[in-house]
């Protein structure tokens, strides 16, 4: 599944973007092409990434997590998983995981929930509407993120509990875009016990996965 990919026009000019570095508390974005592989990588211990991303071509149709889990009949995230959009169309597949732990269920952390909690900083959904202004993108609403890298679980009383998050630096997910898209990752503070404490992220594209032992 990590080689799929729609068909494109092999005289288009392919860009690729450079890695970006998204420091704890803020938010990164990155374009990627269809076809394009997209990695993000934890670079210290107890890294979460919230994910979004938009298409290029409307801004209207973006990743949706809710229409994730519908299409995938599913609340965890695994190998070979469709990640689709608003439409339900794929927009991305989910290759290489060296987690395999993701959250398909809590929304994103704003500002006042994180004061009401005790904790500094910007929350990742005001983060993401100052960067969509800045891109110059205008969407209808903002969705709830796939939360990467952060550990819970849901107990067959239909609790969600969060648990001391696992993730040690440089443990990745490697994901096929099949849509133009703008990702915009924040590491923000998510304000869940356990995956509290914002932490470094790389984001970086390359047309295939040896391209990646360049960095």
């Amino acid at each position: 599944m990590l080689l799929m990919r729609e068909s494109y026009e092999e005289t288009a000019v392919r860009t690729l973007a450079e890695p970006v570095q998204v420091a704890p508390g803020s938010i990164g974005s990155i374009r990627v092409l269809r076809g394009q592989l997209l990695r993000i990588t934890a670079q210290v211990d107890g890294a979460v990434a919230s994910l979004f991303g938009f298409s290029l071509a409307d801004p209207a149709v973006w990743l949706s997590v809710h229409h994730t889990r519908v299409f995938s009949n599913s609340y965890l995230l695994g190998s070979g998983m469709r990640l689709v959009n608003n439409r339900r169309r794929p927009m991305m597949v989910l290759g290489k995981d060296s987690v395999k732990r993701h959250d398909l269920l809590l929304p994103a952390s704003t500002t006042a929930f994180l004061r009401e909690r005790g904790y500094q900083g910007e929350g990742c959904l005001d983060a993401l509407r100052g960067e969509l202004a800045r891109l110059g993108m205008v969407v209808p609403k903002l969705p709830d993120p796939i939360n990467l890298f952060m550990h819970v679980k849901l107990t067959r009383e239909g609790d969600i509990l969060p648990e001391t998050n696992l993730t040690k630096a440089g443990d990745s997910i490697t994901c096929r875009v099949v849509m133009d898209t703008q990702f915009i990752v924040s590491a923000c503070n998510t304000g869940i016990e356990g995956n509290d404490r914002p932490a470094p992220l790389l984001l970086s594209v390359a047309e295939n996965l040896h391209d990646f032992n360049a960095e």
